[in-house]
């Protein structure tokens, strides 16, 4: 199956957009793809062997958290991608009549 690396983490996936691999379930994917691309571990999983919780994996395009997580199981033809969360914005101030922030 192919695994899909976003930009961000390509550097650490050989620069590679995709990553073949052969797996049985999500979970079984995610770790034959750092058995490849041993950097991208500290990327995607915690120090205690969890899946990041900024790091989202959809499976064809249905997200593994709403299917059976890692325990997903895969064919051949599918497709994983990892999408990183993106945080970020601007902070809102709302000023009262007299011009304060309060």
């Amino acid at each position: 199956m192919k695994v899909h690396i976003p930009t961000p983490l390509r550097p650490y996936a050989g620069k590679s957009a995709s990553v073949e691999v052969r797996a049985t379930t999500v979970g079984e994917a995610l770790n034959a793809l750092i058995a490849k691309h041993g950097e991208l571990k500290r990327h995607l999983y915690t120090d205690d062997g969890k899946l990041r919780t900024f790091v989202n994996v959809y499976l064809n395009d249905e997200d593994i958290r709403y299917l059976q997580k890692e325990a997903t199981p895969v064919k051949e033809s599918d497709s994983l991608s990892i999408v990183p969360s993106i945080a970020g914005g601007a902070e809102i101030v709302i000023r009262s009549e007299d011009g304060s922030g309060d």
